[in-house]
């Protein structure tokens, strides 16, 4: 019945280690199906050369089991109240990459200091406080999805024009209009984690790039007139 959706989610799984977000048993990414109400994700602890298609488990939006035999992702409850919530969106990757996480656990924003960060989105890249500890020590998972709610509405940022965020002192999660787009972005956050890092590197006081540069480059890639690529 979900053979088509685990295959999906297998498949964008496999692209983590392929693309150096992940090592070991790092990570997971999930896919939705809407219709059914369900989505797929990574089961917990599995290294990557192990698992098979037939490993992802089935989810309700309440992270309750429908379909599978292993444990689910210990990030089940975050991804079930993304979907819950945000009913556009697809796909959801998390990942431990080097960089993203690095300015995670520093607990900075990632500015946006050039075109390929603004190709993908017009502001910073977010990174949401830490947990208090009663939010920790309770419904830490569940929690976790509202920290990313409540950095996206104290900044007054959308999901749709941001696809990803930091947890500070955690790491990156983004998501898409499918498994496959939530991996792109995480590949995309790295590179630009990565960027950003460097340039601060090379000069200390480099500033952001100008308004009229940054909205170029996002409006000609997702603008109404948007004139990037070969179009439909």
């Amino acid at each position: 019945m979900y053979k088509s959706l685990k295959e999906e989610c297998f498949e964008a799984n496999m692209q983590l280690p392929k693309l150096g977000l992940v090592i070991f048993t790092f990570g997971n990414v999930s896919a939705v199906d809407r219709e059914k109400g369900v989505f797929a994700i990574k089961p917990s602890g599995v290294p990557y050369e192990f698992l098979k298609a037939e490993d992802i488990v089935i989810m309700d939006f309440d992270a309750k089991v429908v379909e599978g035999k292993m444990r689910p992702s210990s990030d089940t409850k975050t991804h079930a109240l993304l979907y819950k919530t945000w009913n556009d969106i697809g796909g959801i990757t998390h990942t431990h990459s080097t960089y993203a996480v690095s300015w995670a656990q520093a607990g900075l924003d990632i500015p946006i200091f050039g075109t390929t960060h603004a190709d993908h989105t017009h502001q910073d890249i977010p990174c949401a406080t830490v947990l208090s500890d009663e939010m920790i020590q309770g419904d830490y998972e569940f929690e976790t999805g509202n920290q990313i709610f409540d950095c996206f509405r104290e900044k007054g940022l959308s999901h749709k024009e941001v696809e990803m965020v930091l947890l500070q002192n955690h790491g990156p999660f983004t998501w898409g209009k499918n498994a496959e787009k939530s991996v792109y972005n995480a590949a995309v956050l790295e590179e630009i984690a990565r960027m950003a890092y460097l340039t601060l590197q090379i000069n200390p006081a480099t500033p952001k790039i100008k308004d009229t540069l940054r909205m170029k480059h996002f409006e000609r890639k997702h603008g109404k007139n948007a004139y990037y690529g070969q179009g439909c």
